[in-house]
């Protein structure tokens, strides 16, 4: 892997120092800025009143998206939890770790999980810890939940959260007895415990670096929790450069909201959940602006994966966009992604490719790092910066271990068929579909037959890109034998 060192630091800055920059407003922009993720938990890109939404009202991230820059272009590197956010970690497809799998019921990191985050894999935080950053996660890691594999040993200086989902560690007796003899996986979704949840119901551990300290945390809190302590560690660490990465538990089932929330939204239990986070948003700008260093921070807002369509109106919504999570049409990857950072980003709407997967390299590259050679991402500094067209071209869209569909430009072609929430490997098609996505971004309308050279095209990037993946040790598949979901 690709380590960054002071000299090369050093040469970057003052190499940048001496030019002049392109935007009026990006006097700082040789500076390193702090950087804030806010990652959502299974929300979908319809899930804001900027992207159209009819009832849902998300002031902050409308403000975020008025200020900076909006992308409606933004992908994810899986449609599930754990490969998405080991894409986001890593600057690259989680196939190259090893941290996808094709296994039913292996697709994500479970209670039962062995495996987790590979030593050879270089994080985000490891990168700007070179760069002299100091490092923090609040929330959601699901990259493996033994020691090993935990966000303090993969270059976060501090961690506070839960390792996997809020749905883990469930109480199945308990469980059971709540919905009778006449529940089971076949309504699974139907469960009172999505219906009418309770804390005690999911015994996730709520942990403080490597230490549990906390079992069933009350789950109408997390929210406010998880943004109380981010305003602490911003007020803390303020006169530093710093990375923090705030991972929520929801809009992902079962959903809580505090008190204060519950019943303010026009869409019941979903729209309160999701008013809050966006309460949260506001939060984290309002103390970087009370701190005073609103103008040289740095906030990304995305999601994990699309809406849980599966949970019906205990999901969200895609907006147009057709499919959800573990689907990779495009409600199932195409997620929201906003930066803003006052005074140096350039404002507007960028309809630019864009994934995740960039933002290493491109964090990096503001830090004045060395871009890992290994990467699959992209810097999109200068778009940020200076409004220049994004590098991306091309996206892979990957369920498993398997490239299902591609994209170039504005066609994407599906070679694997498989839609909606499940366990099915998907269907190989004969006939390849092909959707100009600037046309019919809800892949409605199929025009294969009358582009075949655009298909063979995509056809061999697949090939191309396949070609590219060296096998490694898979860590999704290792799990306790015996237990309920090990095979």
């Amino acid at each position: 892997m690709t380590k960054f060192s002071v000299a090369t630091l050093l040469s970057a800055t003052i190499g940048a120092a001496c030019l002049l920059p392109a935007f009026s407003a990006s006097a700082k922009s040789t500076e390193q800025p702090n950087v804030i993720i806010i990652f959502a938990d299974d929300m979908g890109y319809g899930d804001m009143s900027n992207n159209g939404h009819p009832t849902l009202t998300t002031p902050n991230l409308d403000k975020m998206a008025m200020e900076g820059q909006k992308w409606t272009n933004f992908y994810v590197a899986a449609p599930v939890c754990s490969p998405s956010r080991a894409g986001l970690m890593l600057g690259q497809y989680p196939v190259r770790a090893g941290l996808v799998s094709s296994t039913p019921m292996r697709q994500v990191f479970r209670e039962d999980s062995l495996g987790g985050m590979p030593d050879s894999a270089t994080t985000i935080p490891e990168a700007l810890k070179a760069q002299g950053y100091d490092t923090a996660m609040i929330g959601k890691w699901h990259i493996g939940h033994l020691p090993q594999y935990l966000p303090v040993n993969h270059g976060f200086d501090s961690w506070f959260g839960i390792p996997y989902s809020n749905d883990m560690d469930q109480d199945f007796e308990k469980i059971q007895q709540l919905n009778g003899p006449d529940w089971s996986v076949k309504n699974w979704n139907k469960g009172k415990q999505w219906t009418n949840p309770k804390s005690e119901y999911f015994r996730v551990p709520l942990m403080q670096g490597e230490e549990v300290i906390e079992r069933a945390p009350d789950q109408h809190q997390i929210t406010k929790t998880y943004t109380a302590k981010a305003q602490d560690y911003i007020k803390s660490h303020k006169d530093n450069p710093f990375f923090l990465y705030i991972a929520h538990a929801m809009p992902h089932v079962p959903l809580f909201a505090s008190e204060e929330f519950e019943g303010r939204s026009t869409q019941g239990l979903y729209g309160d959940v999701i008013e809050e986070l966006d309460w949260s948003v506001g939060q984290i700008l309002q103390t970087l602006k009370d701190e005073g260093i609103d103008d040289n921070t740095l906030v990304i807002f995305s999601s994990d994966n699309g809406p849980w369509l599966w949970f019906e109106t205990m999901g969200g919504s895609a907006g147009l966009l057709r499919g959800g999570k573990a689907d990779v049409f495009e409600g199932g990857m195409r997620v929201p992604g906003i930066f803003w950072w006052p005074g140096h980003v350039k404002p507007g709407i960028r309809h630019d490719i864009g994934s995740t997967i960039d933002l290493l390299p491109t964090l990096v590259d503001l830090a004045g790092g060395e871009i890992p050679k290994d990467s699959d991402g992209y810097s999109v500094k200068s778009t940020l910066l200076d409004g220049e067209d994004a590098v991306r071209d091309v996206y892979f869209y990957y369920r498993g271990a398997k490239v299902f569909a591609v994209r170039k430009g504005r066609y994407k072609a599906h070679f694997i068929y498989k839609e909606g929430y499940g366990g099915n490997p998907g269907e190989t098609l004969a006939e390849p579909l092909l959707f100009d996505l600037n046309a019919d971004p809800s892949e409605k309308y199929n025009i294969a037959s009358e582009n075949k050279a655009i298909v063979a095209e995509l056809a061999a990037l697949r090939e191309q890109h396949a070609a590219s993946i060296k096998p490694v040790e898979n860590q999704l598949d290792k799990c306790q034998k015996g237990s309920r979901l090990c095979q």
